[in-house]
């Protein structure tokens, strides 16, 4: 019975850690994707209320990315990238 208790204590231990290698690969770091962006930009021909909301967005990601909150970050980078049809 012991041997039993101590197998599912390992198989959760390694289910629950592929869990979070896949969440944690789920998301890139908003510096890489920060540098997509501006490369996007930079290439992009935008109307001045499509700039505006891309350097608003851009903003807001770069906040969250320095608060170590890559998810919300990228999540405003996507955003941003998505108005300029990227």
């Amino acid at each position: 019975m012991r041997k039993f208790a101590l197998a599912i204590a390992a198989g959760a231990v390694a289910v629950a850690g592929s869990i979070s290698s896949a969440s944690a690969a789920a998301t890139a770091p908003c510096e890489e994707t920060l540098k997509t962006l501006r490369a996007a930009e930079a290439a992009a021909t935008l109307g001045d209320a499509d700039k505006s909301k891309v350097s608003e967005l851009e903003t807001k990601g770069i906040e969250r990315c320095n608060a170590d909150d890559d998810k919300r970050a990228d999540d405003f980078f996507a955003q941003a990238m998505k108005v300029m049809g990227k």
